[in-house]
């Protein structure tokens, strides 16, 4: 049975969004109120099936079709990629290397606001940009908690620090994305992405310092928090002004790493920041000085797994994995990649206006909405970061049979972590199916002339709801552009903003709070990094949609031409 969606099943914008809110209200109030992630998520997702089917008017089939496919999603890719980075961290921890790894960290700077900046800043965008979809959270939120960082930190820092390379992760999805839904020109996009960004770029690195230290501790560390941020945020400029979106964070993440290591050969802090409750940085510099081969040996995983992430999210190479080309095929194809359309849902659900553009005369979207669950094993980046396990077990010759052993426990360990994503992202795809989240998209709308705040707020939410800069893109690109048409505003500056504003909310989308609870071993902690880091998003976002307003009105030749 076909089925548009309707936007104001209550007759009243404020009621009909209320509505559409409450199964987000469900699930932030009782991880916020302490109840376990696995029991909130099922919580939010009953009140999203029951707005959706009571509410909305969705046939049940449909529903339920689609928490089916956000579970199954939420498995594969999200899932497969959280178990494996988790699994390569104990394989390290179990091998006795990563203690090594740690006192290299140290012994490029001991202070803990310098080890933040390389490993959630520096290396956490470099994986953003090759890979996104959780992965930095996972990787570096494992990285710092083995350096010693108490386990809140780590997820917090990891959260935060993973906002400003959103936009281009994934060698550039969420752009190419935007540019596809929105019809616009994709490197108009970027450019002005790329005149937003670099200014958070400038400010995250100087944020995660004053979140750890205060500005007392800014003060004391401002030389590397400069050099980090300024290398990222010239990098991210000039590459996304004059290259593209595709190697925007792999250059700037890279390069920033590379900067600020080579800083530190020849400058520390005045003092050595550590948290209180640490020992005193003298006695780490006490220990045996580490030999260069014990180094590399120590670090190789993690150059397999960047190298491997890299390598995976690399379009040429994803499309071989894939079995070629449609008119190419290899001897892959129909092997590596499944699609299976769901059943009930795909081409069964309509968008139609105002969020979706509708032909004259019609009464529905021109398109339904596509509902295909792809199975690409071999390509996704879970697949590349386990090979890379794979690889450090041979480099350390770790026996098959404990390395089979230390994958039963981790997957042991994550069972219920692993039941929350996955309840998670089928509480998205219902509201995304169900029509809530355009309704919720839609109260921003009616802002008038103070749209251009609002704008990147309406990404915000997005990545709030969805867990991807990605899919709020596909979701509210779109609506974006017809709402700046009819307001005569810019619409490359607002369509871009929904992707720029929406890397905010990727610190407090459900997703990540997960993976950066079971990166860090906090099983039940969900609710306790949701509160560290909630406001910390919301005003990030607020100076997002403050600088697009500026740009609307004062700020005008900063809009690509």
């Amino acid at each position: 049975m076909d089925w548009v969606q309707v936007y104001d099943p209550l007759g009243s914008p404020l009621w009909s969004t209320l509505l559409a809110a409450l199964p987000i209200i469900v699930l932030l109030g009782l991880l916020a109120g302490g109840l376990d992630a696995p029991k909130s998520a099922l919580a939010g997702l009953v009140a999203a099936l029951a707005v959706a089917i009571l509410g909305f008017g969705m046939p049940a089939v449909s529903a339920f079709a689609c928490a089916g496919y956000g579970a199954c999603f939420g498995l594969l890719p999200i899932g497969w990629i959280v178990v494996a980075a988790v699994f390569l961290f104990h394989l390290t921890v179990r091998s006795g290397q990563f203690e090594i790894v740690k006192r290299s960290v140290a012994a490029l700077s001991p202070d803990r606001r310098v080890q933040a900046l390389l490993i959630a800043f520096c290396f956490g965008t470099f994986i953003e940009g090759a890979a996104g979809f959780g992965t930095p959270v996972a990787i570096c939120a494992a990285l710092m908690i083995g350096l010693g960082f108490s386990p809140l930190y780590a997820a917090g820092l990891a959260l935060i620090a993973n906002t400003s390379p959103v936009a281009f992760g994934a060698l550039g999805t969420p752009i190419i994305t935007l540019a596809k839904v929105s019809g616009l020109d994709e490197m108009a996009l970027c450019r002005m992405a790329g005149r937003q960004l670099p200014l958070f770029s400038l400010i995250v690195p100087a944020w995660l310092v004053v979140v750890m230290s205060g500005w007392r501790g800014l003060v004391g560390c401002w030389p590397a928090v400069l050099v980090c941020g300024g290398t990222f945020a010239g990098l991210q400029f000039i590459m996304s002004n004059y290259h593209g979106p595709a190697l925007v964070d792999v250059v700037g993440g890279m390069g920033s790493l590379i900067v600020l290591a080579m800083m530190l050969r020849f400058w520390q802090p005045r003092e050595i920041w550590r948290f209180p409750d640490e020992p005193p940085a003298a006695e780490m510099a006490a220990e045996t000085p580490l030999a260069t081969r014990q180094v590399v040996r120590a670090w190789m995983p993690w150059m397999f797994l960047s190298v491997l992430v890299f390598a995976w999210g690399w379009p040429a190479v994803k499309t071989t994995l894939n079995g070629g080309l449609a008119d190419q095929p290899n001897v892959l194809a129909g092997y590596t990649r499944f699609t299976l359309p769901v059943a009930g849902l795909h081409n069964r659900v309509y968008r139609t206006a105002p969020v979706a553009p509708v032909a004259e005369g019609a009464d529905r979207a021109a398109e339904a909405e596509k509902a295909v669950f792809e199975v690409p094993w071999l390509s996704a980046t879970g697949t590349g970061i386990f090979l890379a396990a794979i690889l450090t077990a041979l480099w350390l010759r770790i026996p098959a049979r404990e390395f089979a052993e230390q994958f039963g426990h981790t997957l042991w360990a994550m069972r219920w972590a692993l039941f929350t994503i996955a309840a998670m992202l089928a509480l998205a795809f219902t509201t995304k199916y169900g029509g809530s989240d355009a309704t919720m998209g839609l109260a921003f709308t009616h802002t008038g002339p103070l749209y251009p705040f609002f704008a990147p707020l309406l990404g915000w939410l997005g990545v709030a709801l969805t867990g991807s800069d990605t899919s709020s893109n596909a979701l509210f690109g779109s609506l974006q552009r017809i709402t700046a048409e009819q307001l005569g505003l810019n619409p490359t500056l607002i369509v871009a903003s929904n992707s720029t504003g929406g890397v905010m909310g990727k610190m407090i989308d459900a997703q990540s709070i997960v993976v950066a609870a079971v990166a860090t071993g906090q099983k039940g902690g969900e609710g306790r990094i949701l509160r560290f880091v909630f406001l910390h998003s919301v005003v990030l976002a607020a100076l997002v949609g403050a600088l697009t307003l500026a740009q609307a009105y004062v700020f005008t030749w900063m809009i690509p031409g």
